[in-house]
């Protein structure tokens, strides 16, 4: 018998629409999964598929006209579950939660980080909020993280501005504010976007570090399959606002039962083959969210559409984790 998970988080059926003159775009649309402590789940997909839409929801930090319509998000604490669907945006109960159980890396660390305050203020806020560390001691805290994050005179550069940092070490510092308080679960949306590989490793060593200290839970958004075959334990592919096929790693990404996937995966350039080898990019492009194709979203731009795909699919299950959205799944894989 294999050891038993822990599911940490919850994600049941969640639809989160945006609503822009008078039109509604379904960018959450039904969308479920389990994230279990002490492991990866990485989230993929093209841009504008809803993946940083989901992490919002999760974080109840969504933008203006956009709301959670239905479904569940149920945060499993030690003796008790939270319904973080039902809490107040900026509730206390939410705020308590969030940057403390449950913290997020975003994209873009210059819209998410202050101007006007210096940069060792900001991770000490976390602290000073979530922890009853003196304020020497929060000090000490700030500068080992940016140290941690391999950011040189650290001590030095905790009193200065964001504007002063260059795009990779503002990121830096993001990650260090997210990893203060040792979350529970960690949402990383796009974390190495602008780092170099060196950095990007260490980034990635800290975060397995987090996990096996911490039994840390990790949701990776990510476009690259590389760090998701890395770091992850399990993938959710998510194509427009829902999830089209999840299952562990090495099912998903050895055996993939949706046609978005296996499309995606021959994007990638293969190590060793050289100029000679011969990538196929995705055809088409994304329908437009507020004028969605009929049944299967991705029914335009696949090779595999027949009549039955103007049904929406259910998921269908390839083995006992691996499921997929398409009537074609098994079509699909025996071409894999």
């Amino acid at each position: 018998m294999g050891i038993q998970k822990e599911a940490i988080l919850t994600v049941k059926d969640l639809k989160t629409y945006i609503y822009v003159n008078n039109r509604c775009n379904r960018a959450v649309d039904g969308v479920s999964f389990e994230v279990f402590k002490g492991e990866t789940l990485g989230i993929v997909g093209e841009s504008g598929c809803g993946k940083s839409i989901t992490a919002s929801s999760i974080m109840q930090l969504l933008p203006r006209l956009s709301r959670i319509e239905s479904g569940e998000i149920t945060y499993h604490e030690k003796d008790k579950d939270i319904r973080i669907d039902l809490l107040e945006r900026n509730g206390k109960s939410m705020r308590e939660l969030r940057g403390a159980d449950i913290s997020m890396i975003f994209q873009d660390p210059m819209t998410a980080l202050n101007p006007v305050y210096t940069i060792g203020s900001q991770i000490r806020e976390n602290l000073l909020y979530h922890t009853s560390m003196s304020s020497q001691s929060m000090k000490e805290k700030a500068v080992e993280l940016l140290q941690k994050m391999g950011i040189p005179l650290a001590e030095h550069r905790s009193g200065e501005y964001p504007h002063q940092f260059s795009g990779g070490m503002r990121q830096r510092a993001m990650i260090a504010m997210a990893m203060a308080c040792n979350p529970k679960i960690l949402i990383a949306d796009e974390p190495t976007t602008a780092l170099d590989v060196t950095i990007q490793a260490q980034i990635f060593e800290l975060m397995q570090k987090l996990k096996e200290e911490h039994q840390t839970a990790i949701i990776m958004i990510t476009h690259d399959m590389g760090v998701i075959a890395e770091l992850a334990n399990d993938v959710a592919v998510m194509y427009m606002g829902s999830i089209v096929e999840k299952g562990t790693v090495d099912e998903v990404l050895r055996n993939p039962a949706h046609p978005y996937t296996k499309a995606l995966l021959q994007t990638i350039p293969k190590l060793g083959q050289g100029k000679k080898q011969k990538l196929e990019p995705i055809r088409g492009a994304t329908p437009d969210p507020y004028m969605r194709p009929k049944g299967c979203q991705f029914m335009p731009r696949c090779d595999y559409a027949s009549d039955e795909c103007n049904q929406f699919p259910e998921d269908m299950q390839i083995t006992d984790s691996h499921y997929a959205k398409c009537w074609k799944s098994k079509e699909v894989t025996k071409n894999a």
